[in-house]
């Protein structure tokens, strides 16, 4: 039986990706802030799951992980899929600090809690993660939001190398959605090409399962991407890009 820990699997995505892996036979452990949640989803298959509260902006979040996999019986599988993200035109400073508090202290902590297990435990896994197409350029409307996820992106692709360094069979998957109707776009603001987050989840799984090192959800978003990547950036930073 394959074994899978998921970070953030109280909603969204993370839970609908969790799901999906239980009901392909995987045993996992899931964790997050809210516990009664995941004690929702315990309740399909209590002898498929076990969980815990987690929260990455904790000291104790690393402690906690390791008793998660351990109770677990082990991984082969890391998925995380916390993090937050806010328009913020104002440039409020709670929300910035709060967003790079979150998606990068807390990821760090998670993956990197991940890559050092699996050095120590046979040196063979499978780290994914839910960054976003919003790291590719600097977004305005959202600005510590965007370079978090230029961070993550970065971040991995770095433990990619640090993983054939060592000598360490550690894949990494990198998902890197559009905007998907989720609780964190649930703010009245009209987002385009919005996409459904049982699709989106399905999209992650199989990525997930084919080991892609990066993948842009979806067709659409891979266009989009490819033409962010032409605009020069004296152009970029006169454009208007907002919701």
């Amino acid at each position: 039986m394959k074994r899978a820990i998921i970070i953030g699997a109280s909603s969204g995505m993370g839970k609908e990706v969790s799901q999906l892996l239980l009901a392909d036979g995987w045993q996992i452990g899931i964790g997050a802030r809210r516990i009664d949640a995941l004690q929702e989803l315990q309740t399909l298959s209590p002898q498929q799951v076990v969980t815990a509260a987690i929260d990455v902006m904790s000291d104790d979040a690393p402690q906690r992980l390791e008793q998660l996999i351990a109770s677990n019986g082990g991984m082969d599988l890391f998925f995380l899929a916390s993090g937050i993200g806010k328009q913020n035109p104002n440039l409020e400073s709670e929300i910035e600090l709060r967003t790079v508090a979150t998606n990068g202290m807390g990821f760090t902590r998670m993956v990197d809690t991940a890559f050092n297990w699996f050095a120590t435990h046979g040196g063979k896994g499978q780290i994914a993660v839910i960054s976003s197409i919003a790291g590719v350029k600097g977004l305005g409307m959202a600005p510590s939001y965007s370079a978090t996820k230029a961070f993550q992106n970065t971040y991995i692709e770095a433990l990619q190398q640090l993983a054939h360094m060592r000598h360490l069979d550690i894949s990494f998957t990198d998902i890197r959605p559009g905007f998907v109707k989720t609780d964190l776009l649930n703010d009245g603001k009209n987002y385009p090409l919005l996409m459904d987050k049982e699709f989106v989840s399905r999209q992650i799984v199989k990525a997930i399962y084919r080991k892609k090192s990066v993948q842009i959800i979806d067709w659409r978003y891979r266009i989009l991407v490819f033409f962010w990547h032409l605009i020069p950036r004296w152009l970029w930073v006169r454009l208007t890009i907002k919701n």
